[in-house]
């Protein structure tokens, strides 16, 4: 989870792959119209996101061997509509900097419908999950092998206990 360019994507496939789970990308559930909204540089209301995560919710219950999903979770009320689908529910936190991001979603410009002018808005509405838990931050400029695998160690030691 986390805003805009942070790397989930990249993470949940490599995540996935390590530990023989399906991946789902939040991003291909969002309806037509929030899809459009955003490539107009339009910011997603908590109404244009109540239908996504009801899907995501339902998706997250209809694996219940596990799955990586890939999704902003911005705010508090996010995460916890996914843990009440889902109550064995982590989150891997991919925290990185205004710049950083702003440079990798215009860099991906063309080929991902997310517009570089929400970045910002992304981060208005970020309500950090430090301190929650079930939430392990990592630093989302560290190496995706290194991601990986502290994600991965991370599962490990919450499955045991």
């Amino acid at each position: 989870m986390g805003v805009a360019g942070c790397g989930k994507s990249s993470l949940g496939l490599a995540l996935a792959q390590a530990e023989g789970l399906p991946l789902i990308e939040g991003d291909d559930h969002h309806s037509p119209t929030s899809r459009e909204k955003m490539r107009k540089g339009i910011a997603l209301t908590d109404a244009d996101r109540e239908g996504w995560l009801v899907t995501l919710g339902e998706l997250l219950q209809a694996h219940p061997a596990g799955v990586v999903l890939t999704c902003s979770a911005l705010k508090r009320a996010y995460r916890d509509r996914l843990r009440k689908a889902c109550p064995a529910l982590r989150f891997v936190f991919l925290e990185i900097d205004r710049t950083s991001a702003g440079q990798r979603v215009a860099a991906r410009a063309g080929t991902h419908f997310f517009s570089s002018a929400l970045v910002d808005s992304q981060f208005a509405t970020l309500e950090s999950p430090v301190g929650e838990a079930g939430v392990l931050r990592l630093d989302a400029l560290a190496e995706l092998t290194t991601l990986q695998q502290q994600a991965s160690a991370w599962l490990a030691t919450t499955e045991a206990a």
